[in-house]
């Protein structure tokens, strides 16, 4: 046994998942979750080095924006799922910008290999961006063979989805008020809404329950992104109205950190979650 024990093969099977333990164990208090996407260049250089950050910095769910060619992050879907595994972080969205009808299959059967619970659409796919109706048609149609695989869609919206187009229509009304809430619902983009001069918590209350998860991401006082806390928004009376919203997860991201590393902002974004109360 001791043999076995000091041999250098299994020594080079072992450092590795004492490294990864070591560094969950020495995690913050875990909790909310990071779009991955504020840590885009990271994850492109070591995606293991920056999950493991991630987990260091006291994250324990995950969003994923990094899927190509049947891959996140050029890892299989079980082989990803596997790393987060392992670091201790959960997968609960992804970003599937790529997705068409023609794909969608495929991409529904990566999603879910890699346990995923969210499909989300972060942007109107197939250049549907000025056409509303066929928007809430192809979400409609997406979000019914997400559901039929075991799977929620998500849409994500930006701050051109709360103006008026030419006929007068907001279309992200037009999504909320023609879409079933049993195949879409929204993912809420706290910055966004509110760079788009709206307030979250009057569309909660307009449309209540269609809201199922959050990217909470902070606004300068020059309008600019921000760590969470250290911005102008007041997520607190956001906070307080998660139950009327129909928020069951919330993601943190920050599209660019600027003067500061991103690995660094997420640690503070991480302790402005606290600090406001989010759990």
């Amino acid at each position: 046994m001791i043999k076995l024990l000091s041999s250098p093969a299994l020594k080079k099977l072992i450092l590795p998942l004492l490294m990864i333990s070591m560094f969950v164990a020495n995690a913050q208090q875990k909790i909310g979750g990071l779009a991955l996407y504020t840590v885009r260049d990271n994850m492109g250089a070591d995606a293991k080095a920056t999950l493991m950050a991630v987990a260091e910095a006291g994250y324990k769910n995950i969003e994923a924006a990094g899927y190509k060619d049947g891959k996140f992050y050029n890892m299989s879907p079980k082989d990803f799922q596997k790393l987060l595994k392992e670091i201790g972080l959960t997968p609960i969205s992804t970003h599937q910008g790529g997705v068409t009808l023609e794909n969608a299959d495929n991409m529904i059967a990566d999603v879910k290999a890699a346990g995923f619970k969210y499909f989300v659409i972060p942007v109107p796919p197939m250049g549907l961006r000025d056409d509303y109706k066929q928007l809430a048609i192809v979400l409609s149609t997406l979000g019914e063979k997400c559901h039929k695989a075991g799977l929620k869609l998500l849409y994500h919206n930006h701050d051109f989805e709360f103006k008026k187009g030419n006929e007068g229509i907001v279309t992200i009304d037009y999504l909320l008020e023609n879409t079933d809430p049993k195949y879409v619902n929204f993912q809420m983009d706290l910055f966004w809404v509110t760079k788009a001069g709206e307030d979250p918590v009057a569309y909660f209350k307009k449309y209540p329950g269609r809201f199922k998860m959050w990217h909470v991401k902070d606004m300068d006082s020059e309008g600019k992104f921000a760590p969470v806390g250290k911005g102008q928004i007041n997520f607190s009376d956001i906070l307080a109205q998660k139950k009327l919203s129909g928020m069951e997860y919330y993601m943190v991201e920050q599209d660019k950190t600027f003067d500061i590393t991103p690995l660094e902002a997420i640690k503070i974004s991480h302790k402005g979650l606290i600090e406001i109360g989010f759990k």
